[in-house]
Parts: C-alpha cells; sequence; structure tokens
C-alpha cells in the first residue's frame, strides 16, 4: 500500500506542476499577443523578440508561440487584450500592485476583488499605494560572459541607472522611459537580454511576520494563480529568518 501511496503522491505532485506549467503558457501566451501587436517580426519588434525568448525558456512549444503571434498581428483568430492595474492592501498593510491582461475587465476586476477579500486584503483605487514604488526597467545579463567591469561601463553609456552583479547575474536598472532605448543599445554590444521588463521597487517597506506574514503569501499566490494576472508586487519587508522558512 505505501508504494501505491508514493505513486500517487508523485502523481499528484506532476499533476499539480503541470497545472502551473499551463498557466504560465497561458500568461505568456497573452503577453505575446500584445507584443505581436507591433509586428509580428522579433527581428524587428524587440518586445516580441524579448516575450519570445521568455517563452522559448520556459520550454513552451514553437506551434503555440507562432499561434499567439498570429492572433496578436491580426493573422490568425483574433483575441485582444488590455492591460489594467490594480492597487490593495494585503494582512499588515502591505501594499500590492497586481499587473494584468485581460479581454474582459469587469470580470478581473470583480475577481481579484474576491480574491483580496478572501485573504484578508482589501482592493483599494487606482493610485491608492503607487506612491509607495518606483516603477523602473530592468534588464538581466548572466554574468558568466561578460565581465562585470565591461557589464558597467557599457551599461552607463546607454544610460542607465545602475548596475549590479550578484548571484551570476548582471542586473541593469533603467528609468522606467529609456527602458527599449538602453535594451536595445546593450544588445548591439551583447545579444540579446536574458530579461528585459518593466517592474516596480518599493521606496516604502511594510514588516510582515507570523500570521500576517501567512495570509499575505496566502494572497499572493492565489492573486498570481488567477490567468489574467501576469505580475504581483508587494512592499512586504521579511526577516532573514521568516524568508529561511518560506523557502524551506
Amino acid at each position: 500500500m505505501a508504494g501505491h501511496s508514493h505513486a500517487a503522491n508523485i502523481a499528484r505532485r506532476k499533476g499539480a506542476q503541470d497545472i502551473k506549467r499551463g498557466k504560465i503558457f497561458t500568461k505568456i501566451a497573452r503577453e505575446i499577443i500584445v507584443a505581436a501587436k507591433g509586428g509580428p517580426d522579433i527581428n524587428f519588434n524587440a518586445k516580441l523578440r524579448a516575450v519570445v525568448m521568455k517563452a522559448r525558456k520556459e520550454g513552451m512549444a514553437k506551434d503555440r508561440i507562432d499561434a499567439a503571434i498570429a492572433k496578436g498581428s491580426g493573422t490568425g483568430v483574433q483575441e485582444n487584450y488590455e492591460s489594467v492595474r490594480y492597487e490593495g492592501y494585503g494582512a499588515g498593510g502591505v501594499a500590492i500592485i497586481v499587473d494584468a491582461l485581460t479581454d474582459n475587465r469587469n470580470r478581473t476586476a470583480s475577481d481579484l476583488r474576491s480574491v483580496f477579500t478572501k485573504n484578508s486584503g482589501n482592493m483599494g483605487e487606482s493610485g491608492s499605494v503607487g506612491f509607495m514604488f518606483d516603477h523602473v526597467g530592468i534588464i538581466e545579463y548572466p554574468a558568466e560572459k561578460i565581465l562585470e567591469d565591461a557589464m558597467l561601463d557599457a551599461a552607463i553609456e546607454a544610460g542607465a541607472e545602475n548596475c549590479e552583479t550578484a548571484n551570476g547575474i548582471h542586473t541593469i536598472t533603467t528609468a522606467f522611459e529609456t527602458l527599449g532605448a538602453v535594451r536595445d543599445a546593450l544588445a548591439q554590444k551583447f545579444g540579446d537580454a536574458s530579461a528585459a521588463k518593466h517592474t516596480f521597487i518599493a521606496k516604502i517597506t511594510a514588516p510582515a511576520t507570523g500570521d500576517d506574514l501567512e495570509a499575505l503569501m496566502e494572497l499572493i499566490e492565489a492573486l498570481e494563480d488567477n490567468d489574467d494576472v501576469q505580475e504581483v508586487y508587494s512592499n512586504v519587508e521579511i526577516s532573514d529568518a521568516d524568508a529561511q522558512k518560506l523557502s524551506a
């Protein structure tokens, strides 16, 4: 019986992983559809090229990538998504920003409001927490093939605001408006980045621990599980001890 139980546990775990993988592909497909509106050729559409590279890295099938490009560029079955942003609070007063791509704003707003409410949070008005964050661009390159000084010099020349190297990754920070220009300048020297995207960095942090931290993690997980949600940002400050527990 123990063997059967072990096999069942493996099957359930694999099923959960497959579901999670499927959700990742769904989210990336939407990104591709939106990016492809700027043109279907990745050689002339840097935004699309970055998302396609992300899809390939995740192991997304070529035919699914091609289908998403066709939908976005108007040569396939049409699917129209728009970017929407929601703001709110989680347990302990932690600020949360949610970026989504949706074909039905009313459905998405209703679903996410319900997620906030069920997980000890509440969704606020636009701008209610945005002032606590800086909206910036982030570009990443693997450090193994590019010397730190060479990356730093190139980033400064390209107009980046900062460049840090840690854990085998060069992370270049840009102003929100200059992400595309810096990304393209660096690509001319080093090839395409492993990642290039806009993100939010907290200016004001809020500590969370114990029950508040547990509820917050459940809220973030539930938000990320929604197909419409692309990114979830928070200003939570977690102690080293709690961080180790979460990663265990």
